[in-house]
């Protein structure tokens, strides 16, 4: 799809012009700004004050170098991100990345898309993203805290509980935000709810652990309801196996549907029987071992090797869990040729531009990521609300919090999307919805 309004084509090249080398950040923007054309044809306050403009460019980027000493006594040097987007709806939100593909374009793209997603939940955050290209995988448990600790040593100038809040996200579990925490109080002397993700020990929330995959489903469990589907009896087909896939696997099956594969980045497991979430759990968050393993567990399991296979295996419904663009055009064209009738986004931006074109032409129901995944990111800020009142709310209450602003994401992309034109489409739905909230806090404020 090409971009038809003129200022949007005018601050689109622009940013191409600056930005052409970052993929993943420009194919954001142009997929948000796609879905802004009819909002700025009926908004011309919008061009006037230059929004559009001040949307795609952070507030702030801030890019560092880590040095950590590993157990050999050898110095290695990464290197770390922090780009504050927005913060026009409250302090800057969004998580911490650690893998080896982390670059500046992957962490301004994911701090873009977290603006509207957190516009989405309807709380006071706004966004931000960062990261490094560290590989936490096969390191011990003593150089993953000396490398968080001299993260933390550089992060900490520019984060704090009312202006970023960082928190986890692929390769940042528990363990790395307790040293990330650890070294936070440490060096600023103070006791805050800075980093979210925390264990319940010291400030954490119940149900966050479970909030994505969990906070998937009950999005998609309402589109599928809006469409007189359900996920009862469905067969699920779950990309990934870290948090997100786990949680979105033990809720779908909750909701009535069998969960028959999943991945990681070597390969992938079916089981027609369905995959026990609670054997994943124990391989992946207590052994950390690869997925293949399973099959030491459960007899009735296949394994193939590669993972951009899972998206053949047939399926009613499809979560992408596991990192962005992993479901390209092939694997949707499998989908469709294979029966699937709804696709929703657990990862961020999992779907490439020509496998979102092949569902909504298909008429497959939709839920796009910063929707659809925006589960964590809300249980983020409910336990950001306990750490300043000093309070911690039991899992029922966190879960139904979270229930609720699911359902209202889901209503309010919906009605968006009909407003503007494009009913059913929750692709511009989501961005128009979170895009709006956004933009008249920046009219509001001023040239800032």
């Amino acid at each position: 799809m090409a971009l038809k309004n003129e200022y949007l084509k005018g601050v689109y090249g622009s940013l191409e012009e600056k930005s052409g080398h970052e993929p993943e950040f420009l194919q954001a923007v142009r997929e948000v700004l796609e879905s802004l054309e009819p909002v700025v044809e009926r908004r011309p306050e919008l061009e006037k004050n230059g929004i559009i403009e001040r949307l795609v460019e952070p507030e702030r980027t801030v890019m560092f170098r880590v040095p950590w000493v590993d157990d050999s006594g050898k110095v290695w040097v990464n290197r770390g991100y922090r780009v504050q987007f927005n913060s026009a709806i409250g302090p800057y939100k969004g998580g911490l990345r650690l893998h080896p593909s982390v670059n500046l374009s992957i962490i301004k793209f994911l701090g873009f898309e977290q603006v509207f997603k957190n516009s989405l939940t309807t709380l006071p955050i706004g966004g931000g993203k960062g990261g490094s290209d560290f590989d936490p995988k096969g390191k011990s448990d003593g150089e993953i805290m000396r490398f968080c600790q001299s993260f933390m040593t550089e992060l900490c100038r520019h984060i704090g509980p009312a202006t970023d809040v960082p928190a986890g996200d692929i390769g940042v579990g528990g363990r790395e935000i307790g040293y990330l925490f650890g070294q936070y109080k440490r060096l600023r002397n103070e006791y805050s709810g800075v980093l979210t993700g925390k264990g319940l020990t010291y400030g954490g929330s119940l149900a966050r652990t479970e909030a994505t995959g969990y906070g998937l489903c009950y999005f998609a469990d309402e589109m599928l309801k809006a469409a007189g589907r359900s996920f009862v009896g469905a067969n699920v087909v779950i990309s990934g196996s870290g948090n997100v896939a786990i949680y979105a696997n033990q809720k779908a099956t909750a909701l009535g549907a069998k969960v028959i594969a999943m991945s990681d980045s070597n390969g992938y497991i079916v089981d027609e029987k369905g995959i026990d979430y609670k054997v994943m759990k124990e391989i992946k968050e207590v052994r950390r071992e690869r997925i293949k393993t399973y099959l030491n567990y459960v007899s009735t399991a296949k394994y193939v090797e590669g993972c951009k296979g899972i998206w053949t295996v047939p399926c009613d419904v499809a979560l992408p869990c596991a990192t962005q663009n992993e479901l390209d055009e092939e694997g949707a064209k499998a989908l469709v040729q294979n029966g699937c009738f709804a696709v929703a986004e657990g990862a961020n931006m999992p779907s490439t531009p020509e496998a979102v074109a092949i569902f909504q032409s298909a008429g497959l129901l939709f839920a796009p990521a910063k929707a659809a995944n925006a589960g964590g990111v809300a249980t983020s800020a409910l336990e950001m609300s306990q750490n300043s009142q000093r309070l911690s709310w039991t899992f029922e209450e966190v879960d139904a919090k979270l229930h609720g602003i699911m359902v209202s994401i889901y209503q309010n992309a919906s009605k968006a999307a009909e407003e503007y034109g494009k009913p059913g489409d929750l692709v511009a739905g989501a961005n128009i919805a979170g895009f709006l909230k956004v933009a008249d806090a920046m009219l509001a404020q001023g040239i800032v």
